[in-house]
């Protein structure tokens, strides 16, 4: 995001992708190290599950012992399956998927209940199996690489012996499709040893942490209730809305509506001062001070009036938080040091003027790992109210092999939104392996839909977009439109040519860079985007 004077549009720092077909554009994405799949760039890359969400009820999986599709509970739309072991099955079901040879894939699903499994065979190599033992929903998630003779998979879901019932939702293999067109089969139904061991999966074990590559077995009728790591867990409780509209303040002066803190619109939930500065002598550091310049333009603004305001905001509910990075923001965080000269810095800032949190808008690189820690180690520091957005470009956000990508899914347990920028990018593939032009509905609920099926939860995903033609190169779109998507996104009404295929009621919001050019377009976007995000159920 632009913080240039008299640069209202924000500049990218690379060439926009140009719209082509999507083996073109797969081809050059593997070309600037980017590639999503190896071995099969060219193909069309998206869900190659047939009815994952199990919304058709069982159709396209095949099921061995008591298994049905039910209304509630569902992690999304409107099924889930619900299978019930007996003593002599573990009530699987498996899905037969044509592949590409020497392609990497990723498997998914979102699963409840005692000892539930997810898992492919056949895949000509290591296959993969991960399981957990939770009591509400939690994503399965897991890598695998073809051998150079595969052309299917079979992917697999099942309980334990005795055990009780099991829900799974969501269910997806992201990567090529094959040029085949093989039927789902039936794999021979297990069969339990004298203490019930599994022969074909890893299994759960009385240790605090199991890993999928454990052999130790329960017997068929434990009697300590085993506890897996979790695969995900729940954000911070930072008082926010299920619903959320989030804003970018501009602390310099460029040619838009200057704006106190106060006068920020009330539609905004999130607030976020941008940016923080990076220290030139101490690689990680930042600072922040109150623009002299914005004090200029407005006629006079202190140090003290800002932090006035910043508390007048979040006494009327709001969160205000410091936003590091933009075009210009050069903030490095590549190795444990740089991490501690961050982290020392941005807690201080944020005990100095009270923001509740920190927004990630780095634009000139990500080291997912060392920022990562960094993060974790200052919401540790801040306490469990720490609120954490972020706001990459889209290319940052396109596969999960990306920096970007992989800083998000590395902070999961403490992200509260990322806010895509879907703007300044060119044509994009879509999660459907369609390329889809930017400014368009179907171009914003395709890549929502990468991002959720690549591992995020729908309530950490939400919609960035300019306020107007003057706030970015390209990719406005109307609130309407913004509107549109996320009705799309959360009830499978008034999208576009691409519908989802899930509905993700809980996706989190709308951001807008910035309050600034939402003042100066008319606040079309906060009039009209705020009461429908703050309206929706």
């Amino acid at each position: 995001m632009a913080r240039t004077l008299n640069q209202p549009s924000h500049k990218r720092r690379r060439s926009p992708l140009p719209v082509v077909a999507a083996g073109a554009t797969a081809l050059a994405l593997a070309g600037s190290g980017l590639a999503l799949f190896a071995g099969g760039a060219s193909a069309a890359v998206g869900n190659l599950v047939t009815n994952g969400g199990f919304d058709g009820g069982l159709g396209g999986w095949v099921c061995a012992g008591a298994a049905t599709t039910v209304s509630s509970p569902v992690h999304s739309g409107t099924g889930a399956l619900q299978a019930t072991p007996g003593a002599g099955d573990t009530a699987e079901c498996t899905q037969t998927i044509s592949v590409l040879p020497n392609t990497s894939y990723t498997l998914s699903a979102w699963v409840q209940g005692p000892y539930t499994y997810l898992g492919a065979r056949g895949t000509g190599g290591t296959d993969p199996s991960v399981w957990s033992n939770q009591n509400s929903w939690n994503q399965l998630s897991t890598t695998f690489t073809t051998g150079a003779n595969a052309t299917s998979v079979t992917v697999y879901l099942h309980g334990w012996y005795g055990q009780s019932a099991y829900l799974a939702d969501d269910v997806a293999l992201i990567g090529p499709g094959g040029t085949g067109t093989p039927s789902p089969t039936a794999t021979p139904t297990q069969t339990p040893t004298a203490t019930a061991s599994p022969t074909a999966t890893a299994t759960p074990t009385k240790t605090a942490t199991p890993t999928p590559t454990q052999t130790a077995t329960p017997t068929q009728t434990p009697t300590a209730t085993p506890t897996a790591t979790p695969t995900s867990t729940n954000p911070p409780v930072t008082g926010l809305p299920a619903h959320v509209v989030t804003g970018y303040w501009q602390n310099f002066d460029n040619n838009s509506t200057v704006q106190r803190l106060s006068d920020v619109q009330s539609a905004y939930d999130i607030i976020a001062v941008s940016f923080a500065d990076s220290v030139p002598t101490k690689t990680g550091a930042i600072s922040f001070t109150l623009d002299p310049g914005l004090s200029k333009a407005l006629g006079g603004y202190t140090d003290a009036q800002f932090r006035a305001d910043v508390k007048a905001k979040q006494a009327a509910g709001k969160k205000v938080i410091l936003s590091i990075g933009g075009q210009n923001g050069a903030i490095t965080v590549g190795d444990a040091t740089a991490g501690a000269n961050f982290v020392n810095s941005a807690y201080a800032i944020i005990k100095d003027y009270g923001f509740d949190g920190i927004d990630v808008d780095l634009e000139n690189g990500v080291q997912a790992g060392p920022l990562g820690d960094a993060l974790h180690a200052l919401q540790a520091k801040v306490g469990p109210g720490f609120v954490l957005t972020m706001a990459p470009e889209t290319i940052g956000m396109y596969s999960t092999s990306g920096a970007y990508f992989q800083l998000a899914l590395k902070t999961k347990d403490i992200l509260t939104v990322v806010n895509t920028q879907f703007y300044n990018s060119g044509g994009m593939n879509g999660c459907d392996g369609k390329v889809y032009t930017q400014g368009t509905i179907d171009f914003i609920t395709s890549q929502v839909c990468t991002q959720i099926q690549g591992g995020l939860r729908p309530d950490q995903v939400g919609i960035g977009v300019p306020a107007s033609t003057k706030a970015a190169g390209g990719g406005y779109v109307s609130p309407t439109v913004v509107n549109n998507a996320l009705d799309c996104l959360a009830t499978g009404n008034n999208c576009g040519s691409f519908v989802p295929p899930a509905k993700w009621p809980t996706i989190r919001g709308a951001m807008t860079w910035s309050t600034n050019w939402d003042v100066n377009n008319g606040n079309a976007f906060s009039n009209a985007v705020g009461p429908f995000v703050h309206k929706m159920p």
